[in-house]
């Protein structure tokens, strides 16, 4: 992985940016994942920028804290890139904007190999973002890939035919657990609940 000098805020700023105004839900402002903001405006940037929520304020994809390079601003890429520690694992987390991102980007392509040597790669693909049985893929060390969708994840491994196979009980039990709780976390935001 080449090394990265982070950059203070200060020396990056959105710009013309706004994806994660699209992608990313906002609790505060009844914002579903997936669904452009009210006060996003036309030419890039927030309406309510100088009040926009503390969640809005504490956010900081990849590219802005200095983790990738100039040209790969997310509305480039089309997809918005983090780092998130999940229990005990630190992962690159990649949420397309638009369908097929991923496949008609040689550049995010190329930061998937990167960070996999290091850390796996999960990459949601984009579509309907309530929905639980979306599928995703994992990208692992050795050129192992995971397509996961619903309860059943198929594993690629270089030479080998892929391997389909049900999550273990307890990421079913975990999953449908998240299930419930988004949905009711989603009737509380649309006021059906």
């Amino acid at each position: 992985m080449s090394e990265h000098v982070p950059l203070s805020e200060e020396q990056r700023t959105c710009g013309a940016c706004s994806l994660c105004c699209s992608v990313l839900r906002v609790d505060e402002l009844s914002k579903p994942a997936g669904v452009d903001c009210e006060h996003q405006l036309a030419e890039g940037g927030c309406a309510i920028h100088a009040t926009r929520p503390a969640i809005c304020r504490a956010y900081h994809c990849l590219w802005l804290s200095g983790g990738l390079e100039e040209a790969d601003r997310p509305d480039q890429l089309g997809a918005i890139l983090d780092l998130q520690t999940v229990g005990f694992e630190t992962r690159l987390s990649i949420q397309e904007a638009r369908g097929g991102a991923y496949e008609a980007s040689p550049r995010l392509q190329a930061i998937v190999e990167q960070y996999r040597a290091s850390m796996p790669v999960r990459l949601v693909e984009a579509g309907r973002f309530d929905d639980p049985d979306r599928p995703y893929r994992v990208w692992l060390p050795d050129g192992v890939e995971q397509r996961v969708e619903g309860e059943w994840r198929t594993i690629t491994r270089p030479g080998a035919a892929p391997e389909r196979k049900r999550l273990p009980l307890f990421e079913r039990l975990a999953r449908r657990v998240g299930i419930a709780f988004r949905r009711l976390r989603l009737s509380r935001l649309d006021g059906s609940g």
